[in-house]
Formats: structure tokens, C-alpha cells, sequence
């Protein structure tokens, strides 16, 4: 593994002609997670996946986008949002640098649902224009690995928001980073026509967590991060299979 952030040019370059010509970004958030977790969390996730990913196949990791398209929890205090045309202006252009360095293949770790069709928008345009092979891995095998270890019950089916899974692989990256002494259940009511239309998480809780938190640990983090490394290992083998 290469680590470009703390790595020469010229030796990255010479990585990626040699090997699988493969560049890992992870592309991160800045927003609430509740009162007990970092603002930074699904940037630590992405991170740490991609660093597993860029070890296993000796690949060149790049170091995260801290910010992402974080709309649905703009109206929480520490959210920090960007725009859907700037995820896509920010991932396009890194891949087409990645491309004159030398890079074949392009894999973006999302760790954010609102990140996900500006990042396959890129991906798409880098990959029809012949750029890049450029692929973006949603955390694949994540969902199968939280059902395994949760032992609360979900909010609701379609978000998982600083509750047991997030808090788990907090606990499991940095401790030292989640206030167990904040921890509260939070089990809004949705309404019913959610994910047909737009609308705010803070619009249906005030706290930021849809879940609970206090069932959270290390171990199931762990559990959750070696899941999701396997889904996304299994994606990137056929990326690489299919020249």
C-alpha cells in the first residue's frame, strides 16, 4: 500500500505503473451524529475501510474528502454541507488528476448517503468518457453485517443514524471520540410518505439519533467494519477481473 498523503509523486506514479494501477478515495461528511459522536464520523468509517481496502490490494489510498452532500442534516448545529454539483466537481476532477498520474482504476468509499448519486454521477462521466475506470462502493456488505450483531431496533428501515451500528464502529476507531456519557434513545415518528420527498432529519428529531445508542460496542464495530471490507473486496476483484 501506498499512503499518496504521505508519499513523494514521483514513488506514486511509479506504484500505480507497476501494480494494479489502482487509487482508493474515501469521501467523507462533516455532520451531527446526536450529542455523542463526532462530526467527523462517517469520514473515520471511510477511511478506515478504504485503508483496509488499500492494504489488501496494494493500492494507492488518498486521503478523504472531509465533506460531503449532507442536506438531510443541514439543520442540525456542526453540519457542514456541500453542494450535489460540487461532490461530483470534486470526485470527477480528482480522477482525471489520478488519470494523468498514471492511475487505471478509480474507487471512491462513500461514507455518506447523501454523497451517492453526485459520486455516481462522476463515476459515470469519468468511465463513458474513457478517463478512468471509476467505480463508487456504497458499503457494500455493511447492512448484512449490522443485522448480524444489532440487538436494538431500528428507527426505521431506511436510515441507521448515531445509533448502535455508528456508534459501534466509532468505539471501535476512536474510543476516545464518543461521549457514552450522552447516550439516549431516540425513536421518532416518520411520516409516512418519508423517502418519497424531501425532508430534513431535523424536521422529525430534534436529537440527531434515530436508534439507540446505549447497545453499542467495540466489537460489534469491529464486526460491522470487517463485513463491509469484505463487500466492498468482493466489488473491487471484479473491477479488477474485468479487463
Amino acid at each position: 500500500m501506498i499512503d499518496a498523503y504521505r508519499t513523494p509523486g514521483p514513488d506514486v506514479a511509479a506504484h500505480l505503473r507497476a501494480g494494479n494501477g489502482l487509487a482508493l478515495l474515501p469521501f467523507g461528511a462533516l455532520e451531527m451524529h446526536g450529542a455523542h459522536l463526532p462530526l467527523g464520523t462517517d469520514t473515520f468509517a471511510a477511511l478506515e475501510v478504504a485503508r483496509r481496502l488499500a492494504e489488501q490490494f496494494d493500492a494507492v489510498l488518498l486521503p478523504p474528502v472531509h465533506y460531503g452532500e449532507t442536506w438531510l442534516t443541514s439543520g442540525y448545529p456542526g453540519t457542514v454541507s456541500l453542494a450535489p454539483d460540487t461532490v461530483t466537481a470534486i470526485a470527477t476532477d480528482i480522477g482525471r488528476s489520478l488519470a494523468a498520474t498514471g492511475a487505471r482504476r478509480y474507487v471512491i468509499v462513500n461514507g455518506d448517503f447523501g454523497n451517492r448519486a453526485p459520486l455516481h454521477a462522476a463515476a459515470r462521466s469519468l468511465s463513458d468518457e474513457g478517463v478512468i475506470r471509476a467505480v463508487v462502493l456504497d458499503y457494500p456488505g455493511m447492512d448484512a453485517a449490522i443485522a448480524e450483531v444489532r440487538e436494538a431496533p431500528s428507527a426505521h428501515p431506511m436510515i441507521a443514524h448515531a445509533e448502535e451500528a455508528e456508534t459501534s464502529t466509532m468505539l471501535a476507531l476512536d474510543p476516545e471520540t464518543v461521549r457514552t456519557d450522552r447516550y439516549a434513545a431516540d425513536y421518532p415518528e416518520f411520516p409516512d410518505d418519508f423517502g418519497q420527498r424531501p425532508i430534513r432529519l431535523d424536521e422529525i428529531s430534534t436529537t440527531g439519533v434515530f436508534g439507540d445508542p446505549s447497545r453499542a460496542s467495540a466489537a460489534k464495530g469491529e464486526h460491522i467494519l470487517a463485513g463491509t471490507v469484505a463487500g466492498c473486496a468482493a466489488e473491487i476483484e471484479r473491477l479488477l477481473a474485468a479487463d
